[in-house]
């Protein structure tokens, strides 16, 4: 089911956007050469905590996974680069590190992720994030009324090509609200003119990923973490927008 929002419960969408923004800085800030992954999970814990959120990720169990997830954030390292769970690994010098953070405040949830290399970062690193943050703002340019899903994804899709990339459709952006993950889903490629049309109310989450030198994934042992085929490695970044009857609301910008 498809959930138009009046412009008053967007609002109302507002304080989850900024938290989920606020606790990914944080979390980017403290993410450093000899910091260990379980403890950016700790410390996501208490910001949940201190601000009496909920967590979306601790009990999510969907068909793909081996749940319950059991942790509050994703945290994807060099091949890996969607739905990594935590565990005892120390961030090393020239890791590419994805952080995927979603909670609930005040009854509504955001959802967002952000690419960042510890250390000393390699051009080929920095280049796949800022891919995959130029296919962002593309498909976040053309969220208005009129257009449809298949903007949003022949968007990211382009920018993925054009640099060389393969894109994988199997996980991509989905519809949020209440719950953290609903319809319409929003692959990573595809056709313009086509799919769900965009309307005032309609929430999504946009979330570009991209692998180095392949669209093939595989998964780890632990049912969750997702990496690439063949060893390279992975970016990934997300927003959580609001479409409106003019430019889109990003209510998980950071500052």
């Amino acid at each position: 089911m498809i959930e138009l929002l009046t412009p008053t419960q967007v609002e109302e969408m507002r304080p989850a956007g900024r938290f989920v923004a606020s606790v990914l800085t944080r979390l980017a800030e403290e993410a450093d050469v000899g910091v260990n992954l379980l403890d950016l999970d700790a410390l996501a814990h208490d910001l949940i905590r201190e601000a009496g959120a909920e967590s979306c990720y601790i009990d999510y169990a969907p068909s793909f996974g081996r749940g319950p997830f059991g942790k509050v954030l994703c945290t994807s390292v060099n091949d890996a680069v969607l739905h990594g769970l935590p565990h005892k690994y120390v961030l090393r010098d020239g890791d590419l590190l994805s952080l995927d953070f979603a909670a609930k405040l005040e009854g509504w949830v955001c959802d967002s992720a952000v690419s960042l290399v510890v250390g000393s970062a390699a051009p080929q690193d920095e280049a796949l994030i800022a891919t995959c943050q130029e296919a962002l703002d593309a498909a976040i340019a053309v969220a208005r009324p009129g257009n449809k899903t298949g903007d949003l994804s022949a968007a990211i899709g382009a920018v993925a090509h054009a640099h060389g990339h393969g894109v994988n459709t199997q996980f991509g952006g989905h519809g949020v609200g209440r719950t953290m993950h609903g319809d319409p889903h929003v692959a990573n490629d595809g056709n313009a003119g086509r799919g769900y049309p965009l309307r005032p109310g309609l929430v999504i989450a946009i979330e570009p990923w991209l692998l180095q030198s392949t669209d093939v994934i595989r998964f780890d042992d632990d049912g969750w973490t997702i990496r690439s085929g063949d060893g390279s490695r992975g970016a990934h970044v997300e927003h959580t927008i609001a479409i409106t009857d003019g430019d889109p609301i990003v209510l998980t910008t950071r500052s």
